[in-house]
């Protein structure tokens, strides 16, 4: 039986919380790893750092962001409304955890269970000993409604695209940081 970790107010659509941080990634979703290089240097990396903690990012991207906190946190809840207009759709995510590191900045969050799709997502900026700047995604994820079952094989190109366009904005965001 599998048990959903109850978070006091919401509730977890996914037994393996905290996968993205200890892989292997679980067997039964569909896999997502994908890096973009994003420049060099320690001012992109706070400047990319900031620009993803702070959602502005995601915003950047195209995606409607309502979260209880200005800058992540764990335990905070972020609604991610995706779509446009009246076909948008709201995602309900928690936040597992966050790093702050002199060397990876970001954060994970999983879905909850009114979440149109089931898993766990990470979103990190990491920075190599010689100053190249990375935004990494790693994520799971299974249809958990009716549409995303429906849609099936077109769901994973759709999370590699926004990917691809969040590294892409990611990058932009960081070139414009002082010293960049």
């Amino acid at each position: 039986m599998t048990r959903l970790l109850s978070t006091g107010h919401d509730t977890l659509s996914y037994p393996e919380r905290g996968a993205t941080e200890h892989r292997p990634l679980p067997a039964g979703y569909n896999h997502l790893h994908h890096r973009t290089r994003i420049g060099s240097g320690r001012a992109v990396f706070e400047a990319a750092g900031v620009a993803l903690t702070t959602f502005r990012a995601h915003r950047a991207s195209g995606m409607r962001i309502r979260a209880e906190t200005g800058a992540v946190r764990p335990g905070a809840r972020v609604t991610v409304g995706i779509g446009f207009g009246p076909l948008r759709i709201d995602a309900p995510c928690l936040i597992l955890r966050t790093a702050y590191e002199s060397a990876r900045v970001g954060f994970a969050y999983g879905t909850l269970v009114s979440h149109p799709e089931s898993g766990e997502e990470s979103f990190m900026v990491l920075m190599d000993p010689d100053g190249t700047v990375w935004f990494e995604v790693t994520a799971f994820s299974r249809p958990a409604r009716w549409y995303t079952r429906l849609a099936g094989p077109v769901i994973p190109f759709l999370q590699l695209g926004y990917a691809r366009l969040l590294g892409r904005t990611l990058r932009k965001l960081a070139a414009g940081a002082p010293g960049a």
